[in-house]
């Protein structure tokens, strides 16, 4: 089944609209879309533009979280490291993380033991397992620092998961729109009546479906309240984490996690080549999601963490980028930030004869699959035709390769004159959807104009026409993370590119300052 804008001028039902376009919305749209379900998907601003492409950028299980005694949580998550590992070789990989030792933390044995249980939580295939290591003269850590611990875990392109999860839903029948606001949604008998206004020209569509889903994130309790008209049945904790990026400073590909005397955890993670990026903080927040920041007392702690641990210290003026995301946790009433779950819960509400409504709360990115399988299973009971799970063994787009040198040395082959640097980035980041990208391309030149870092006018085309860019941010910080490197003196020029090319669907003025 599919749907189609043209739909939407006599539309039929849909079986389901999702409000949303982070990565639980986005992994619902595709469960759903995969299982024979006629979806929509509306997100208010661009796909991950809030929580989704603000995360320390880890698959993992949550070392940390076996303090606090949720196993089955790191079970889960450890198991579905595995699964995203396979599916999607191009934006995650598997990542050795350094846990230096040092007096104010637990004894070493009982470090040990922890280990050893997220070793065997769950079945570990892809990844060595964990030991003991020593630090000689050349680590970069300050020499008190002789012991430690080496452990495994994968890295992920949050905001990248979040566009492909949109890329596959829509090539199985979804509709996804972006700068479209969930205006309000109202239950007529067994069908939901959605408005959605585009907030470009401000047009309004209307749309009927079986079943509603809200996966709005921070958002969550804001949609059920203003848009549905209904009083939360759960309530969410908003907690900022916030990260700095600094030149690098990893040695190697090793990421370090360094755990503070005050028991918070702050990871250092080699980051686009050249950069380390420093996170998370873990703080309760109050304000509007969208205006979310780091503080000069954020900036503060995550400097004086680094320079505790490493030789070579670091200061505000080596900061070249920040960044704040707003977590939608479970509000499970934790005396701190640090200590609420990390873990997800659905609250549906189904009255006997009416359309039902499923909101999500809480979740990490690590079960956003694990999430939208349990969530898309709880909807079926009212789909009778509605197929099987069937998204574990999913390649994402782009996926369908062995490992990402295998791919670069074929593409080398099939297009020497592209430059290496290019060639890196664009597997590790499209995987064989960058044949898209070089399609009827023979030489630098047959990619079009060049604004800078790499990014030429091939690329940006490929991104507004097949991933819903629509502004300079979208492209350098959300589809790539050229936005560390492009000179702003080429802003003008890709802003330009990009209206050309939505030419009718432009959008409002293109942001140009970092998100």
């Amino acid at each position: 089944m599919t749907y189609s804008e043209q739909d939407s001028l006599n539309p039929a039902p849909l079986d389901v609209v999702v409000i949303g376009g982070g990565v639980n919305g986005t992994g619902i749209a595709l469960d759903a879309a995969g299982r024979g379900l006629k979806v929509m998907l509306c997100e208010m601003n661009d796909l991950a533009s809030a929580t989704s492409s603000s995360s320390s950028k880890l698959i993992h299980g949550g070392l940390r979280y076996l303090e606090f005694y949720e196993f089955r949580l790191v079970r889960e998550a450890l198991a579905e490291r595995e699964s995203l590992l396979r599916n999607a070789p191009h934006i995650m990989w598997p990542m050795r993380f350094c846990l230096p030792h040092q007096p104010h933390l637990r004894p070493a044995w009982m470090i040990r033991i922890g280990l050893f249980l997220y070793d065997h939580l769950a079945r570990r295939e892809l990844l060595p397992a964990s030991k003991g290591i020593r630090f000689n003269e050349d680590s970069p850590l300050v020499r008190s620092i002789t012991r430690g611990f080496l452990y495994s875990d994968g890295w992920v392109d949050d905001a990248r998961l979040v566009v492909l999860c949109a890329k596959a839903a829509a090539a199985r029948g979804a509709l996804i729109r972006t700068r479209s606001r969930c205006v309000s949604a109202v239950r007529e008998g067994t069908l939901w009546r959605v408005v959605v206004e585009d907030l470009h020209s401000g047009e309004q569509s209307e749309y009927q479906c079986r079943a509603l889903v809200n996966a709005a994130g921070p958002w969550v309790s804001k949609v059920l309240t203003q848009a549905v008209g209904q009083t939360a049945a759960k309530q969410i904790r908003m907690v900022k984490g916030s990260h700095i990026v600094v030149p690098r400073m990893n040695i190697g590909e090793h990421a370090y996690i360094l755990q503070n005397s005050d028991g918070r955890i702050v990871f250092v993670i080699p980051y686009e080549d050249d950069f380390s990026l420093i996170g998370t903080t873990d703080v309760d927040y109050q304000g509007d999601p969208s205006q979310v920041s780091i503080s000069s007392e954020e900036t503060d702690y995550l400097l004086a963490v680094v320079n505790s641990h490493f030789r070579d210290t670091i200061s505000v003026s080596d900061i070249v980028w920040s960044y704040s995301g707003v977590r939608p946790l479970m509000d499970d009433e934790s005396a701190s930030a640090q200590k609420a779950s990390r873990d997800y819960s659905f609250e549906l509400d189904a009255p006997a004869g009416a359309a039902p409504l499923l909101s999500i709360f809480g979740g990490k990115i690590t079960t956003y699959r694990k999430l939208a399988e349990a969530a898309t299973d709880s909807l079926c009971q009212f789909f009778a035709g509605a197929g099987p799970a069937w998204t574990s063994k999913a390649t994402l787009p782009g996926g369908d390769f062995l490992d990402q040198p295998s791919l670069q040395r074929e593409l080398a082959g099939q297009y020497p004159w592209l430059p290496v640097k290019v060639l890196k980035r664009w597997v590790r980041t499209y995987g064989t959807l960058c044949r898209h990208i070089l399609a009827d391309c023979d030489s630098l030149e047959s990619l079009g104009e060049h604004y800078g870092a790499g990014l030429y006018e091939q690329e940006v085309s490929y991104l507004v026409r097949e991933e819903w860019a629509c502004t300079v941010n979208d492209i350098i910080w959300r589809r790539t993370k050229l936005g560390l490197q492009l000179q702003q003196a080429a802003y003008p020029a890709l802003e330009h590119k990009i209206a050309q090319l939505l030419g009718s669907r432009a959008t409002a003025p293109v942001e140009t300052e970092n998100p």
